[in-house]
């Protein structure tokens, strides 16, 4: 047995290399799949319902990979579409295969693969015991179901492979695991489901195993007892220290990664060079799970937000910049004491070269960074709040004195007007949970139709 499962994309619609994707066309793989959606980009685009890829570059990616499955005449699989994976955003990436598919005269039958949540199936599951956090979310509750704007599931591998046991030669789904679209063809011919799955992780992100990583397509050819990897460009070299590697990323152990329906153990698995560029895998284990699970992820709006954003060059002001944001705090409430209560608005200071990008504040650094970029972020329920409260805390952290300052003027630099930026309404997670399912295709429909 050999099944090869060529990577097109792990963020389809930001640009495919076309030289890369040719190079693993011509080494005609069994499938093409593609994934294009994450939680990465934080819960705004599941809240809102707004894709984070679109237009020209979105056509283009679509473009490719239908003409490069069409002319070796093997299955398209892509998911997670639309950057969420809802319906509003599998309904608008449809809508652009069609564009496409219709402006490149590819004829094609096409399932639609939704993984929209019923919240009162949720909810029942939830009084049945059948809903636990996924990593330090809290308790799920009925409020939080109710509060989404949009509830979907990680679909794993049994979707897809229903699809295509049902004649489908392109398949859009909705939010799934990164790992579904490339494990699902060959789970479905008989593969091991370890070397599958281990597979899978490893190639979704295309040539991220590489040295150096890329976006570049990648290969897997998985065979009875071992699996090869590959990157499609011949400078991204996979290596077994740059594949072992990924399959630590994102894990928070490095040795298990849950899935639906089980856990991909590659506590055993070896890596070997076997070729300049190509890596061997051996080893990797599937365990089954007691109950089959599938993540769910909710969003619900928090509010609406405005930035300002400025520069701080001045060493005093920057060794200081956190008593003074907390004194602007003080004052923005008692401006705003009489009108608009503080439950319903946050100010944050996001401190960039102080510590902004970590997950606690930074107590001190080694040496006083030369500048420093602030961002003072506003979310009040709504666009007048945010907009009036970003006003009076960007004035006062403009102005507000602090001991040894120099100046009688500005202490930030401000390069936008206006200064105070309505970005929009904004979103958070509400719910982040695992949830029993009677069935891998519990939650899953699927439609057909000839494009």
């Amino acid at each position: 047995m050999e099944i090869k499962c060529l990577s097109a994309s792990g963020q389809l619609g930001y640009g495919i290399p076309e030289k890369a994707l040719r190079a693993g066309v011509r080494r005609s793989p069994d499938v093409l799949a593609a994934d294009m959606g994450s939680i990465d980009p934080g819960p705004f685009y599941l809240g809102s319902g707004q894709m984070g890829v679109g237009g020209a570059a979105l056509r283009r990616d679509v473009g490719l990979v239908l003409s490069a499955a069409r002319e070796l005449n093997v299955p398209l699989l892509i998911g997670s579409a639309g950057t969420a994976g809802a319906s509003a955003h599998l309904d608008a990436v449809l809508e652009v295969v069609r564009e496409v598919a219709k402006a490149e005269r590819h004829s094609f039958r096409m399932a639609t693969i939704r993984s929209d949540v019923d919240r009162e199936l949720a909810a029942q599951r939830l009084s049945e015991g059948r809903v636990r956090p996924c990593g330090q979310a809290g308790e799920l509750t009925t409020s939080n179901l109710e509060q989404c704007t949009n509830l979907v599931a990680q679909m794993g591998v049994e979707p897809f492979q229903r699809a295509l046991d049902e004649g489908a030669e392109v398949v859009i789904a909705g939010r799934a695991c990164d790992t579904s679209m490339f494990a699902a063809l060959p789970r479905m011919r008989g593969a091991d489901p370890g070397l599958a799955m281990h597979l899978a992780k490893l190639i979704e992100c295309t040539s991220l195993c590489a040295e150096p990583g890329g976006r570049d397509a990648a290969l897997g050819t998985i065979r009875d007892v071992e699996f090869l990897v590959e990157s499609m460009n011949p400078d991204r070299r996979c290596t077994p220290v740059s594949v072992a590697a990924h399959s630590m990323y994102e894990q928070s152990n490095p040795f298990t990664m849950g899935e639906p329906g089980g856990v991909i153990d590659v506590s055993d698995s070896e890596y070997e060079q076997v070729e300049p560029g190509v890596v061997k895998v051996t080893g990797s284990r599937w365990v089954p799970s007691n109950e089959y699970e599938v993540k769910l992820e909710g969003a619900r709006r928090a509010g609406f937000r405005c930035i300002t954003i400025g520069g701080i060059r001045d060493p005093r002001m920057i060794a200081q910049a956190e008593a003074v944001a907390e004194r602007v705090r003080r004052i923005v409430g008692d401006v705003f004491r009489e009108q608009i209560p503080e439950s319903s608005y946050q100010v944050r200071f996001r401190r960039y070269g102080q510590g902004a990008t970590m997950f606690h504040e930074v107590d001190a650094l080694d040496e006083t960074p030369v500048e420093m970029l602030v961002v003072i972020d506003v979310i009040g329920d709504t666009r007048e709040i945010a907009y009036s409260v970003g006003a009076v805390a960007k004035q006062y952290y403009l102005h507000e004195a602090y001991p040894g300052m120099l100046c009688t003027s500005g202490n930030i630099a401000l390069p936008f007007g206006p200064d105070v930026i309505p970005v929009g309404d904004a979103y958070e997670f509400c719910v982040y949970h695992l949830m029993g399912l009677d069935g891998p295709g519990e939650v899953f429909p699927i439609a057909y139709e000839t494009v």
